[in-house]
């Protein structure tokens, strides 16, 4: 069996199960059993008494029910979510150009992305870039056809 795999280490022994059929047969009826793992241990808890059973239930509960840490708060700037606000935010001047209304959008991205926040607060950070993708847009549109 050295040397095989363990799946073909498991076809030779059903082989040589196979050609001993008639033996094992006799051989199994004729071994005593030994009492399994899952009666062993209910016997064996049943015979220590209470004690045991309280120290395991203790670890049980000790280690099942575990509270998930409290939820963060939404950070404030999160909160506003209308388009004066973004607009503020943005503080988009006549002095832009595509150059900077495209790191006003990366910078604005970077800390009110959906994908980079906690779920909770996606549905707010989607408002807010929908908004700024807007305000932005329209800017480079007014600078193309200026």
């Amino acid at each position: 069996m050295f040397g095989m795999s363990v799946f073909q280490s498991v076809l030779e022994r059903l082989k040589t199960d196979e050609d001993e059929e008639g033996t094992a047969e006799t051989a199994i009826a004729a071994t005593p059993r030994a009492p399994s793992f899952a009666t062993t241990f209910v016997a064996s808890a049943n015979e220590s008494g209470s004690a045991a059973r309280s120290a395991v239930e203790r670890a049980y509960f000790d280690t099942s029910f575990v509270e998930p840490p409290p939820a963060e708060p939404m950070p404030e700037f999160l909160n506003r979510t209308s388009l004066e606000e973004v607009a503020e935010e943005l503080d988009l001047g006549d002095r832009e150009t595509l150059a900077t209304l495209a790191a006003k959008r990366r910078s604005f991205a970077a800390a009110n992305h959906p994908d980079r926040l906690p779920q909770d607060f996606r549905a707010n950070a989607t408002v807010r870039m929908k908004l700024a993708n807007m305000l932005i847009d329209e800017a480079s549109r007014q600078l193309l056809a200026a």
